[in-house]
């Protein structure tokens, strides 16, 4: 199965994005149903990446 972004829906393209795709972010969590990756393709991380370092914690920077 295809990485599809968690945010806007695009699914990757193995030929053009890669596999894994570059430049997207992975992130795992856990749900009822035991980890899952969750993916957010190149075009929302370039648009929401000052929300996403928001998130990381302090220890981190």
């Amino acid at each position: 199965m295809d990485p599809t972004c968690n945010l806007c829906g695009r699914r990757a393209d193995p030929e053009v994005d890669g596999n894994p795709p570059l430049g997207w972010c992975a992130d795992i969590v856990e749900t009822s149903e035991g980890h899952q990756t969750r993916w957010v393709c190149i075009d929302c991380t370039r648009r929401f990446v000052r929300s996403i370092e928001a998130k990381l914690d302090r220890e981190w920077w």
